[in-house]
């Protein structure tokens, strides 16, 4: 019986940044469907956080986190 194949690393960084983006997702559905009632407050919030993410995107992007190679 042949032993089981190794993922590399990259696999599961890769899996990782995808699960962060599905769970900031679930953060913007809500938002979005009280969005009438939070008003300013709730714009400003929302930017932060999809700026925070950004911010996180852009690093892992630069990094080369994304790369297959």
């Amino acid at each position: 019986k042949e032993p089981p194949q190794r993922f590399p690393v990259r696999f599961y960084l890769v899996a990782m940044i995808f699960i962060i983006f599905d769970i900031e997702v679930v953060f913007l559905y809500p938002w979005a469907v009280a969005f009438d009632r939070l008003g300013v407050f709730g714009l400003v919030e929302m930017v932060t956080f999809v700026a925070t993410v950004l911010v996180a995107y852009v690093y892992v992007w630069r990094r080369g986190g994304l790369d297959w190679d």
